[in-house]
Parts: C-alpha cells; structure tokens; sequence
C-alpha cells in the first residue's frame, strides 16, 4: 500500500483529520507497531511453517488419512500383528458344537492347540473312548476351517480326577486312601 503525500492527505478534511478515519488507523497501527522499546517483527522459519496450509483430503487417490472401512481396516491391523491363525483357531473354538455335534460337544471342550496338536477335554472316560473313535473325523473337519496341517493329532484326556495325595497320613506307593480301601 503506498503512502499518500501531504496534499492528498489533507483533502476532505476538517481541522487536519479525514473523515473517513484512516489516519486515526495509521497512527494506531504505527504505534502498535513500533512502540517505545519494541523492535520491529522480524520474520522466522516459524512464520513460514505457521502458514503452510496442510491438506485435509488425500486426493484423488485412496489414502491413509481418508476414512476407512472397519473390514479393511481391521483386515489389515490383524495382518499386521499375525493374529489370523489364532483367530481362525479362537473361532472354530467358539463353534465346537457346530463342528462335532452338539452331543459331543456337552460332553468335550478343547482346550489348546499347541503346533499341530489338539487337546480335548472330556467329561468321563467313556466318552473319551468314543471321541478317540471320532478323531480322523474331527480332524478333517478342522483342517478343513483352519486349513491343511494345521491340526494333525488330537490329544484326547479323561475328565479330571481326584488326587489321593492329601492330608497328613499319606504313604508313598499306595492304592488310594487308606481309609477305605483294604
């Protein structure tokens, strides 16, 4: 903006001042400006960075920074952490009725799958004989949902018993609670 001279300043005023009030504007801006010990504003590299205008859309492309949909998104964060093998294997867990049957299901529950082996859980011995029958059938149906060679064996246990090794009057080698027991 360029300074007007002192005749065109003059013009259209009363008593030295404009009507318009652009000199009181002037002043005031000189004097916040450069007021008694106060330099004048040099420029910084932060004045620059404050300026630079980041975009908010990504453009015509697909981007990180564009909304995402949670099956992608998702796909993507399980990938990265390599969860896919436990969560296929959480999820077949969850549909164990589904798998073997609902009869065998109340009556077994795996419990881990440590490398290719499975290990079942059943509530009397009869059923794990039964289930060590059923065990090339449940294989392939596992290897079918988590994919091939996933579960190789399957560990079958019996319900869990009791310990005859309580209380102070144990002996070592014994049968059983001596109490009634002969």
């Amino acid at each position: 903006m360029r300074d007007e001279t002192p005749e065109e300043a003059t013009e259209g005023t009363t008593e030295g001042h404009r009507d318009d009030g652009l000199d009181y504007a002037r002043s005031a801006r000189k004097a916040a400006g450069s007021g008694p010990g106060k330099a004048p504003r040099r420029k910084t590299s932060g004045d620059a960075f404050r300026r630079r205008v980041v975009p908010k859309s990504s453009g015509a492309h697909p981007d990180d920074r564009d909304p995402q949909l949670i099956d992608s998104a998702m796909s993507r964060m399980i990938s990265q952490h390599g969860w896919e093998l436990d969560l296929r294997v959480q999820a077949v867990f969850g549909r164990w009725a589904e798998l073997v049957g609902d009869e065998v299901a109340s009556h077994c529950t795996p419990e881990t799958l440590a490398e290719t082996r499975l290990v079942v859980r059943t509530d009397s011995t009869a059923w794990a004989t039964q289930l060590k029958l059923l065990a090339p059938t449940i294989v392939k149906r596992l290897n079918v949902e988590l994919g091939d060679g996933i579960v190789t064996v399957i560990d079958i246990q019996g319900p869990h018993l009791p310990n005859w090794k309580k209380g102070r009057f144990t002996t070592r080698d014994g049968r059983g609670p001596r109490d009634t027991y002969g």
